[in-house]
């Protein structure tokens, strides 16, 4: 062979069409991971009534799932650098479908949790892999862009099929069938996934410092929990500890990192002001968002009375417009800049937010529909863009790790999100009055969930319940519009940063060769 025919031979290989149909795969996985993130808020209602879960548990079944994801995915993301990402992977796809099966039959609030944070472990595995294979896929940045938009419009649309196919489910069988619809994606994925996908991993990865695993879990727990604890039931020995051990942990792993030969993650990736900027948008705008997607379900259903389906076709517009946005994401970036992108598309979502401060009981389908297209629209725009710079900004040996700081901040702003954001609906909700004459075990039940007021409610003559589920409604919208306007402070803030810290961020240009 020549060396012209050396020279030649990368960009032939660039090209091949087999690397569209691996993303096609890729995407599986991701619909995977979206489809279950959004199906548990539509089954919420009947989690409440058949497992009825008090209020704490009830948020633990919403969001200990990213807790433990945020935990882990560091450590994935860098065990799928030294094993094989492929390989990390399919294993998660397996282990995903199989826990799916034991959320579908959980019989208890504490079994129903536990499910939850397997599905979180199993999890961690998947989202940094997708990520890390794109960057070792497409070679050429402007095609990267464009994978990285399907990336995120699958995510996207992952979050349409979901309340729509999870609506269809629950009104036809019991709340267990929506984490099913997650085995026929799984199989598909791990049988194309065997034929399709290339393997890549980092060539001289070092050992697994398993020290770094465990300080890495145990500080993002930690933290979380106790900023947790903290906002529900305000300063206690208990949060305070929690989160001592969460900083001590997280303060060790970052010195260990530095002196390891081989770090779990390379803490220089942060000296990047663009690599670190977009972390700190994706965190930041998923806090925000996390109140208003967690509770919106409940909205549409308990408060405005729509049957799951029909609620799960009110939140197709977010779903739309995110799908749109992303796909032409990094074509828009490149024309004009990345910070004009981000920044403008955070400002697009902060606003949007605010006009949902004005939601009541009685708001028509218009307000809400434009707001959700505008988030929607917004967001893709943001996601699409900052995951494309976290991408570009590493070598691809590091993908992996990369790729899964950047799936923790998304992560963990939404464990951050749902516990403060959530907290405050959840304490909002709590304060409200009962009406005279209501028993007081139905008045117990009827504060700890909306759900459980309405099942309350079922079982009272119509004078006490009506009162009752009306005072319930009406304190559970004042807690998501001030969770609502408080997400609109965070966005707004978020992208007048963005528009500073990614001045002269460019996305790149120049191909790669393998």
């Amino acid at each position: 062979m020549t060396s012209t025919e050396q020279r030649v031979r990368p960009a032939e290989v660039e090209r091949h069409p087999g690397r569209w149909l691996a993303l096609a795969v890729l995407a599986l996985a991701v619909l995977l991971v979206a489809v279950d993130a959004t199906v548990l808020g539509l089954a919420t209602p009947y989690i409440s009534e058949d497992l009825k879960p008090s209020g704490n548990q009830l948020l633990w079944i919403g969001d200990v799932y990213s807790f433990v994801i945020a935990g882990l995915l560091v450590s994935m993301g860098s065990l799928g650098d030294r094993i094989g990402r492929k390989k990390l992977l399919l294993t998660g796809a397996v282990a995903f479908g199989a826990v799916s099966v034991l959320n579908s039959y959980a019989t208890t609030p504490e079994l129903m949790i536990l499910a939850r944070a397997l599905l979180g472990v199993a999890g961690a595995t998947l989202m940094p892999s997708t990520l890390a294979l794109i960057r070792n896929i497409f070679h050429d940045p402007r095609e990267r862009s464009i994978a990285v938009g399907v990336w995120g419009a699958m995510a996207s649309a992952g979050a349409a099929v979901g309340p729509v196919v999870g609506g269809f489910l629950l009104e036809h069988f019991w709340w267990g069938s929506v984490f099913l619809i997650n085995l026929p994606v799984m199989a598909v994925l791990v049988l194309v996934g065997v034929k399709l996908l290339p393997e890549s991993k980092n060539p001289a990865p070092g050992p697994w410092d398993l020290i770094s695993v465990a300080l890495s879990l145990i500080g993002m727990i930690g933290v979380v929990y106790a900023i947790k604890e903290a906002a529900a039931h305000g300063p206690s020995w208990d949060a305070a500890a929690s989160g001592a051990i969460g900083v001590t942990a997280l303060v060790w792993f970052v010195r260990r990192q530095l002196t390891l030969r081989a770090p779990l993650l390379d803490m220089r990736l942060f000296r990047n002001r663009g690599f670190s900027a977009a972390v700190m948008a994706d965190l930041l705008t998923i806090l925000g968002l996390s109140g208003l997607v967690f509770f919106l379900s409940q909205f549409l259903q308990l408060v405005q009375g729509r049957q799951p389906f029909e609620a799960g076709l009110a939140e197709l517009p977010a779903a739309v417009g995110a799908v749109a946005a992303g796909l032409i994401a990094g074509t828009v970036a490149r024309r004009y800049s990345v910070r004009a992108v981000v920044a403008g598309g955070l400002a697009a979502v902060g606003l949007a937010l605010a006009a949902l401060t004005v939601l009541s009981q009685s708001t028509g389908y218009p307000l809400l529909g434009g707001a959700l297209l505008v988030v929607g629209v917004g967001a893709g725009f943001s996601f699409t863009v900052t995951a494309d710079v976290i991408l570009s900004s590493v070598p691809k040996e590091q993908a992996g790790a990369a790729s899964a700081v950047s799936e923790t901040a998304y992560e963990l702003g939404a464990a951050l999100g749902i516990a403060l954001l959530g907290s405050i609906v959840t304490g909002v909700y709590r304060g409200f009055t009962a009406p005279p004459g209501t028993p007081a075990d139905a008045a117990s039940a009827a504060h700890d969930s909306l759900g459980g007021a309405v099942e309350a409610g079922s079982g009272l003559p119509a004078r006490t319940a009506e009162p009752l589920i009306s005072a319930a409604q009406e304190a559970f919208v004042d807690g998501l519009r001030l969770a609502a306007g408080i997400g609109a402070a965070v966005l707004l803030a978020t992208s007048v940063a963005a528009w500073f810290l990614l001045k002269g961020q460019r996305l790149e240009d120049r191909v790669e060769h393998p």
